[in-house]
């Protein structure tokens, strides 16, 4: 006797594990920022990890190794939309998502964000990453309709130029300020009384990044030869990384922040990668991206443990960031109550510092461990249900 199937059978769907991998590792990574950021005394006091008068080298490579997560993820969001615009969609179909996507998060920064960030604080708004993100899909629903060759043109252009752009100041009138500020020039305004904004993300440098990743995603369409792409994506890695430290060396272009001479030779060389993230300069670009394209290259093949795990957070980098926040700020009001020291919003605006606040370094690691270990579990479940009910086309949005 036959037997009818009373549910849907999961639909497949072609995903680069090699991009599910490197995206994996910097949410991983980014973790350890955020965690740093609600834990840490130095943190909770004031202190930059990146400033040589304070800071040590542990604490340095600490925050700097995340400088990796948001370009990378800005760059592969743009790979991931050239992938989904080769399922069969049309030109219209990929700008009508690109841009109701967009708005929604842009949305979601402002709303859950920054609700998950300050559990209700009211009086101060920051647009980060999902609004530079949000507003670079927006306007690449209307790029991506140019030529292949054109658009390639448009990103690069951008991602070298931008910097071009850096001694430009405009502060009056404040709607042209905020309006240079969302563009290219990051600012804290204070529109009413108690209120502040801060935008911290312009959109225009991601947006040349976004695109850049975008026509990247020519290189795994399914008529591209994976030797072929394994060795573009290495050659063009060490060509990047080649760049980075030509240009670094002769230290006139490509980044506001100069790099010089320390008082030991180790701060010397953290000095040398110390590039600029606000706005992301071509140098802090090229220092990125370069190791990226070579990571895609060599994880191409490589199925084992550590990629199996990885992968679980790179699905679903949406839900991950929410969850991330979530939990983080959760633990650190948890750590609060039971320590009696202050946590992380004593770095919003209004908030007294704690004297006591935050916890020595090897603290952050072992919360920062702890959280993305609780995260695997909600991850791999969301990715699967998502994997399992392709029916419900509003999972794409998150």
């Amino acid at each position: 006797m036959n037997t009818i199937a009373l549910t849907p059978t999961p639909k497949t769907t072609h995903r680069i594990a090699s991009i599910d991998i490197l995206r994996g590792i910097v949410m991983i990574i980014m973790a350890l920022d955020h965690t740093r950021e609600f834990f840490h005394h130095d943190a909770l006091i004031g202190n930059d990890p990146l400033n040589f008068k304070t800071t040590s080298a542990f604490l340095f490579f600490t925050r700097w190794i995340t400088h990796y997560c948001a370009p990378i993820f800005v760059f592969l969001s743009g790979t991931s939309v050239f992938l989904y615009a080769q399922r069969n969609k049309t030109k219209k179909q990929v700008a009508f998502f690109l841009f109701t996507r967009g708005i929604w998060l842009i949305i979601a920064e402002i709303i859950i964000v920054n609700g998950l960030w300050q559990f209700g604080y009211t009086r101060f708004l920051m647009l980060e990453v999902f609004w530079a993100i949000g507003m670079s899909m927006v306007c690449l629903s209307f790029l991506q309709f140019l030529p292949y060759r054109l658009l390639l043109g448009i990103g690069l252009l951008i991602v070298v130029g931008h910097n071009a752009l850096d001694n430009i100041q405009v502060t009056q009138p404040v709607a042209a300020s905020v309006a240079w500020s969302l563009v290219h020039a990051p600012n804290l305004y204070q529109p009413f009384p108690n209120y502040s904004i801060l935008i911290a993300y312009p959109f225009l440098p991601w947006l040349g990044l976004m695109i850049c990743g975008y026509c990247l995603g020519k290189l795994y369409a399914k008529n591209i030869n994976p030797a072929y792409r394994k060795l573009f994506l290495l050659t063009t890695g060490i060509i990047i990384i080649a760049l980075f430290i030509i240009i670094r060396l002769i230290n006139v272009y490509g980044d506001r922040q100069h790099w010089s001479i320390q008082q030991t030779p180790l701060f010397t060389v953290l000095d040398f990668v110390n590039t600029t993230k606000y706005p992301p300069s071509l140098l802090y670009m090229l220092m990125t991206i370069g190791p990226a394209l070579i990571v895609l290259a060599v994880t191409e093949n490589i199925v084992n443990a550590f990629t199996r795990i990885v992968v679980v957070f790179g699905r679903v980098p949406f839900v991950y960031y929410m969850l991330h926040i979530l939990v983080l700020h959760s633990l650190a009001r948890i750590f609060m109550l039971i320590s009696g020291r202050g946590s992380g919003e004593a770095l919003l605006p209004g908030f007294q510092v704690h004297p006591n606040a935050g916890y020595p370094l090897w603290v952050v690691y072992v919360v920062w461990i702890s959280a993305v270990v609780i995260l695997y579990f909600p991850c791999k479940w969301y990715g699967n249900y998502r994997r399992n009910h392709p029916q419900y086309t509003w999972l794409t949005y998150l």
